[in-house]
Parts: C-alpha cells; sequence; structure tokens
C-alpha cells in the first residue's frame, strides 16, 4: 500500500500484519472501489498491468482475470507480510500469470514496459509524487492507461470522520495522527482535485481525469455493529488515535466509536457513504 519511508516502517511492522489478518474485511469494504477503477480501465487479454500497492492480492486476482493467460499482472508494495499473504493467495488460486514484487514503486526498475498501471488507494503515500509518477510513467508504453483512486477530503467520508471526531471530543488535547497531518503524503492527500492534476500533469502524463464519485459501502464488511466498531479500533486513523491514548481512557474511547456508528446499523450490517475520486491520465504517444 503506502510507499514512503515513514509508511513503509508502520506497513512493514505492525499495520502490515493487521491488514493481513483483516483482509477478508477490507475486501468486502474496499473492493467495490477498486473495481470502478479497472472498469474504466478496460484492461484486456495479453496486456501488462502493474498494480501499485497490490497489498494482500485481491485486485491482483481481478486484474488477471482482465488480462487472461496471455497477459501479465505485477504487483508491487513495500508490505512484506501482504506481499506473503498475496503469494499465498495467488498460489492457492492457481493463477500463473501474476508476479509480486517486495518493492517501492516510486523507484523499482521493470523489465518491460506495461499498458496499464493501475492502484487502489496505493498512490497517497509517495515521499515525492512527482518523482514517483514520473517515474512510473517511464514504465509505462506510449499511450499507456493511468488509474487509480483516492479518497476525497476526511469530513466528506463520514465512515473515518464521525468515529475520528468522537475520539477526539473524548481527549481534544491529543493530536491526530500523523499521517493525517495537512499537506502531507497520507491517506487523504490526494482529496485536492487540483494537487492531483498538477503533480500528474508535472510528470508528463495527458488526458488528465479527475471524477467524484459517491459508493455505499458495508464498514469492514460488518454483519453487525459490533464487527463494525471492531474493524474500526483495528484499522484507520481512529484504531491510530486509540492506540495513542493513555490505556486508561481506551473503554471510554471505544464507547465514543460505537455511539458515532450506530446510526449507521442495519440489519445487515453497517453501511456508510464513501467519497472518493477516480482518476485516470495517459502517458504520451
Amino acid at each position: 500500500m503506502a510507499q514512503d519511508n515513514e509508511a513503509e516502517r508502520a506497513w512493514t511492522e505492525k499495520a502490515g500484519d493487521t491488514w493481513v489478518r483483516q483482509r477478508d474485511r477490507t475486501d468486502a469494504q474496499l473492493g467495490p472501489l477498486g473495481l470502478a477503477v479497472i472498469d474504466e480501465l478496460r484492461p484486456h487479454a495479453g496486456e501488462r498491468v502493474l498494480d501499485v500497492g497490490s497489498g494482500t492480492g485481491q485486485t491482483l486476482l481481478q486484474l488477471a482475470e482482465r488480462v487472461g493467460p496471455s497477459g501479465r499482472v505485477v504487483g508491487i508494495d513495500v508490505s512484506e507480510p501482504m506481499t506473503a499473504e498475496a503469494r499465498a493467495r495467488i498460489a492457492h488460486a492457481g493463477v500463473s500469470n501474476v508476479e509480486i514484487v517486495l518493492g517501492n514503486a516510486a523507484n523499482q526498475r521493470f523489465d518491460q514496459p506495461f499498458d496499464v498501471v493501475f492502484s487502489r488507494f496505493g498512490v497517497m503515500f509517495f515521499e515525492d509524487s512527482v518523482a514517483a509518477f514520473t517515474h512510473l510513467k517511464s514504465n509505462m508504453k506510449p499511450g499507456g492507461r493511468l488509474g487509480f483512486v483516492c479518497w476525497q477530503p476526511l469530513e466528506k467520508n463520514p465512515w473515518v470522520h464521525r468515529p475520528l471526531s468522537a475520539v477526539q471530543r473524548v481527549l481534544p488535547e491529543q493530536p491526530l495522527p500523523a499521517l493525517l497531518a495537512p499537506e502531507r503524503p497520507g491517506p487523504f492527500y490526494f482529496s485536492n482535485p487540483d494537487l492531483v492534476r498538477n503533480i500528474l500533469a508535472s510528470a508528463g502524463l495527458e488526458r488528465i481525469v479527475i471524477e467524484p464519485r459517491e459508493f455505499t459501502i458495508s464498514l469492514g464488511g460488518a454483519n453487525t455493529l459490533d464487527d463494525a466498531v471492531d474493524f474500526t479500533l483495528e484499522l484507520g486513523p481512529t484504531a491510530r488515535f486509540i492506540g495513542d491514548a493513555p490505556k486508561e481512557r481506551v473503554p471510554e474511547l471505544q464507547a465514543a466509536v460505537r455511539e458515532a456508528l450506530a446510526p449507521f446499523a442495519t440489519d445487515h450490517g453497517v453501511f456508510m457513504p464513501f467519497h472518493g475520486f477516480i482518476v485516470t491520465a495517459r502517458s504520451p504517444g
């Protein structure tokens, strides 16, 4: 997923293990958003696709199905636990047209260029975004397609804003997690379309389209409110905030998360609006 040094440490250590443990829940939550990008890019039989921040492998399988046995999918991720999980998953599925690289997409060299570069929430963490996308462009064929999904502003995403605001009210003196710092790479860094457009244009990419999309998604694929609360306490900004809190305040913080999510609970799960951008561009030629 994430691609800069600070994030590398997080994904390689505790966060990567947590994503592996919560694989099925994150797949249920993020799967529809990744498929929306794949549908825009329309990878087809025989094409080579790079999956940036390929995580535990769901998108690798989706892309491999699109390009077929004559195509090739290469996944790259900085997280050793997640790439190990992806390799096991690909092997279990018996898919032979997928290769997985443990590395940083900002500087990794590949032996052949790609028709398509895809990412599901894996490109907002580059320390130098212009340099990273310039490098990705250098690994694309002339006229190659780039596409990714990123978040709109945190305030427009109640799945994270509501529980995070709730725990902030309990501990107003505690700072937000470092990855939410303004103007710094992190999960919401690409929430400004002008910034994204300028980065991609500066990297030499063309035909840039940034389309806002709204999805109603099951939070963590939860069947119950308890499931959704558990998921929120394990992954994301709210979990990071609580992880930094005094231990004696944790029960109070957990209760605040439950109260924040309760209005979205149904008999079939916890469904919340997710606001993102589908971004596409092309390499010259």
